[in-house]
């Protein structure tokens, strides 16, 4: 038997009778043993997976199997999962078992899913090409000469690759949406809030939010029904009802694209041409889409960089080699232990960002940075909740390129910039989901991003399919 591409088809087959969850699990540690040239996986879990295959087989058979029965998962290494190792892909962390599981893990189990592995990302969730990552780089399985896109680098290839039906992300500032296009698949980053971040390594906490990747926009729909909703553990997550906050429901739409983001230089021609295509095929078939402005597109990335750096300073003073983790087995004394601990646990990019987060909360460059760019998140976050005033969605590119070529970019910034179109919707907190709608002349995969008003998550989801059929 061939592991089924998709949940929904495993799902109809492990229903049938036509298979098991033990046979789907068996089949998915084999494809993603058989992967390890792309270096995907950081650990696969064939002990747990198989154990919890058993017992969903047993639910089948009792009748009382759980939605989400038949679905092959994987976690990206930033996710806790009670007596697994979790290390955010850093040596700071190398070798930790943790000792309880994040809300959205129980979630998955408590609904019969089966996860096989921990995937491999950017450290600590600071990259867009998994090119951080203390335990090497992630190859594209699409093309194995091009990076994956990050941090979700690892999440997003183990589905491209076949070895799961969907795969659990966070997303800072694009980290699932970024990957997604790069590897042709489906990236969903949920309304701030909407999915509790208990358990979630954290990188940038009033950023961060855990999603699917998945082939199809009703995989990552069905498994983001199951680890959306309230948790008390999480102080930020939403007591709304899942489902809430549905938009309208009938056709036809009003659909808003930005004139910034289509006309901007650095927007790959071909992509450009598609993005354009697209507007004129949804007018045809009868939606309004008209151009709006955003005038603040320059802002997006320098704010969301000074923010989330200084946010990422603060929630890594953590890892000090004195409570978990790394400890320095040179340093003597604890001024030592603390400086020569974080200087061989944490890599280059990390060490960039804490810097960075570090003088921009610093006395003296508070107000002219940290306090600016709260004021420009405001901004952008107002900007951004009046166009769904008279707008059910916002088009637009999901990243300006296809997936580029390992050690292609070199300059920070550059690489800062592959999150231009991404990082709006983790500003203002709104839902944002990346469609593979597209293949370059160079034959590899690109999306086209939607957004929607906050907590419309799952009324996004619904029109994908509609908006842009396969």
């Amino acid at each position: 038997m061939e592991f089924p591409r998709t949940f929904g088809e495993a799902r109809a087959l492990l229903l049938d009778g036509r298979t098991t969850a033990t046979e789907l699990t068996d089949l998915a540690l084999q494809r993603a043993g058989a992967t390890q040239h792309l270096n995907i996986y950081l650990e696969l879990f064939p002990d747990s997976a198989r154990t919890q295959a058993a017992a969903v087989d047993a639910r089948v058979k009792a009748g009382t199997a759980g939605p989400l029965a038949g679905c092959i998962i994987s976690l990206k290494d930033n996710l806790c999962y009670k007596d697994h190792k979790v290390s955010a892909s850093s040596r700071i962390l190398e070798g930790f078992t943790s000792i309880y599981s994040a809300t959205v893990v129980e979630r998955l189990l408590a609904a019969d899913a089966v996860v096989i592995g921990r995937t491999n990302c950017d450290e600590f969730a600071m990259g867009s090409s998994n090119e951080n990552s203390a335990y090497g780089k992630v190859l594209n399985p699409l093309d194995p000469t091009k990076v994956p896109g990050g941090s979700s680098g690892g999440a997003a290839a183990s589905v491209a690759a076949g070895t799961c039906h969907v795969a659990l992300g966070s997303d800072t500032g694009g980290s699932i949406r970024q990957p997604a296009s790069f590897c042709g698949i489906v990236g969903f980053k949920p309304t701030y809030g909407r999915v509790s971040r208990y358990g979630l390594i954290a990188f940038a906490s009033s950023f961060d939010q855990i999603g699917p990747l998945a082939h199809t926009a009703a995989d990552a729909a069905a498994v983001h029904t199951v680890i959306a909703g309230h948790d008390p553990r999480d102080n930020t997550s939403s007591s709304r009802p899942v489902g809430s906050g549905n938009g309208p429901g009938a056709e036809p739409l009003r659909i808003a694209y930005y004139r910034e983001c289509v006309e901007r230089p650095g927007l790959d021609p071909e992509i450009k041409a598609h993005v354009l295509a697209h507007i004129d095929r949804l007018k045809a078939a009868g939606h309004i889409v008209e151009p709006i402005e955003l005038p603040m597109l320059d802002h997006l990335v320098p704010a969301y960089y000074i923010l989330a750096t200084a946010e990422a300073s603060s929630n890594l003073a953590r890892f000090d080699g004195v409570r978990y983790g790394h400890r320095s087995k040179q340093a003597k004394g604890v001024d030592e232990t603390y400086r020569m601990s974080r200087s061989e646990g944490f890599g280059p990019e990390v060490k960039r960002r804490i810097l960075l987060g570090t003088f921009v909360l610093s006395a003296g460059y508070y107000d002219a940075y940290y306090a600016q760019g709260q004021r420009v998140r405001r901004l952008i976050r107002d900007n951004t909740l009046k166009a769904f005033e008279q707008y059910d969605l916002v088009l637009t590119p999901t990243c300006p390129s296809t997936a580029f070529g390992h050690g292609e970019i070199s300059d920070p910034v550059a690489m800062y910039l592959q999150d231009i179109f991404t990082v709006q919707a983790n500003l203002a907190g709104v839902p944002a989901v990346s469609l593979p709608t597209g293949t370059h002349s160079n034959g590899l995969p690109f999306g086209t991003q939607l957004m929607a008003k906050p907590f419309a998550d799952e009324w996004m989801m619904a029109v994908c399919d509609d908006l842009f059929p396969a």
